[in-house]
């Protein structure tokens, strides 16, 4: 009776782990990128999944495309997330050499942008100002900026 007992028991907590790891799948998210201006280099994409990590500029996840499917300045990519709060910035990096480069006043040479977030200020935005739920399924659209 009690191993019969302990069967049921450890297979209903295998069932119910098999159901919460299905739950938190892996998916993939659209990211869409707007405003690129040349097809050299890399895209390179940056999920954060909170402020503290943004400002260390250590990403959660980092992700780099290169722009074979660039269609009038426009690309399409796909980055596996969980659903989820994230902050989603990304680089064009023309040069491919990993980081955005700055000149001597510390202004990006190359592309930048973040998601649902186009700067009109000349100011790094804020964690709040571009994070994205996942969980709503709403679209990621970064327009790149080139100052």
């Amino acid at each position: 009776m009690k191993k019969t007992a302990l069967f049921g028991i450890n297979l209903l907590a295998g069932m119910l782990m098999i159901f919460l790891a299905s739950y938190t799948q892996i998916k993939e998210t659209q990211v869409k990128i707007t405003d690129i201006r040349s097809p050299k280099g890399k895209i390179i994409v940056n999920v954060f999944k909170d402020n503290a990590g943004y400002e260390d500029e250590k990403p959660f996840k980092k992700f780099t495309f290169d722009k074979k499917d660039l269609v009038n300045g426009t690309l399409v990519v796909s980055c596996q997330l969980e659903d989820g709060i994230y902050g989603i910035t990304m680089i064009d990096d023309e040069n491919e050499n990993g980081k955005i480069d700055k000149d001597l006043i510390r202004m990006p040479k190359e592309g930048f942008g973040f998601s649902n977030f186009f700067m009109t200020k000349m100011k790094k935005p804020s964690f709040d100002d571009f994070k994205v739920d996942l969980k709503t399924h709403i679209p990621v659209i970064i327009k790149v900026k080139y100052m």
